[in-house]
Formats: C-alpha cells, sequence, structure tokens
C-alpha cells in the first residue's frame, strides 16, 4: 500500500504540467482503482482502513473537486466513495 501510496503521491505532483485527464486517468483510473482499492477492500474495517483513505485523499487536488455539484464526486472516484460510505 505505501509503495503504491508513493506512486499516487508523484504521479498527483504532475497535476497542471501534464493535462489533467492523462493526470486522472493514470493516478485514480489506473493506480487508486486497481491496487490502493484492492488494498483497502481486504483491509478489515477500522482505525487503519481509515487511515489509509485519509491519506489517499490527502493528495488529491482540492481544484479537481471545484466545480461539482454538491453531493457529486468524479467518475473515477465513484468505487473510492462507495468504499468510504460503507
Amino acid at each position: 500500500f505505501s509503495s503504491f501510496l508513493q506512486l499516487l503521491s508523484n504521479v498527483l505532483l504532475w497535476d497542471g504540467i501534464v493535462q489533467e485527464d492523462t493526470v486522472r486517468d493514470l493516478g485514480l483510473s489506473k493506480l487508486l482503482n486497481r491496487y490502493l482499492l484492492l488494498n483497502l477492500l481486504n483491509t478489515p474495517p477500522g482505525p487503519d482502513n481509515i487511515e489509509k483513505c485519509k491519506k489517499v485523499v490527502a493528495y488529491l487536488p482540492e481544484r479537481w473537486f471545484q466545480d461539482l455539484k454538491s453531493g457529486s464526486t468524479l467518475p473515477e472516484l465513484w468505487n473510492f466513495c462507495q468504499h468510504l460510505l460503507q
């Protein structure tokens, strides 16, 4: 988890330098949804899982959420949001 989280952090640092669609695809669709979320789903509910989720959220650029309507999210974050709701 830590290695993929660090890789996600590094990929998201490219936001604003590389096209946003590319960063979102690589960071969210590839890393978060394929590797990090799999680990989160296999981590028992509890403080450890919550801390891991907080770490993921901390790396997401706030500007990606500025134009979203209340109660909505980025399509790439749908599965992660469902995990958070559980």
